[in-house]
């Protein structure tokens, strides 16, 4: 198997696991105590698999200028995931 098409299949499983805690309204216990709530982990996963998915079909798409286009509109998603349903931090840490 490829790397596009496991790139695609990871953006693929990472979409639906985001839309389906989004549509239950649950979701894996440690997945949620690391972010600030359910809604945002299902948008974090949304949006990184969605970017994935983009990336990975902009790479088949002809010319270079949508290939381009496709890998700024991935990274636009990843930094709206990471600003705004970023998970929460592990608090400090101890300095040893």
């Amino acid at each position: 198997m490829s790397t596009e098409a496991l790139g695609g299949l990871a953006g693929l499983a990472l979409f639906i696991f985001g839309v389906r805690m989004l549509v239950l309204g649950r979701g894996p216990e440690m997945i949620a105590r690391s972010f600030r709530s359910l809604r945002d982990a299902g948008f974090y996963h949304l949006l990184f698999g969605l970017a994935l998915l983009i990336y990975v079909g902009g790479l088949h798409l002809p010319g270079a200028v949508t290939g381009q286009v496709a890998a700024v509109l991935a990274v636009a998603l990843v930094g709206v995931a990471l600003v705004l349903f970023r998970p929460r931090g592990r608090g400090p840490t101890r300095k040893a």
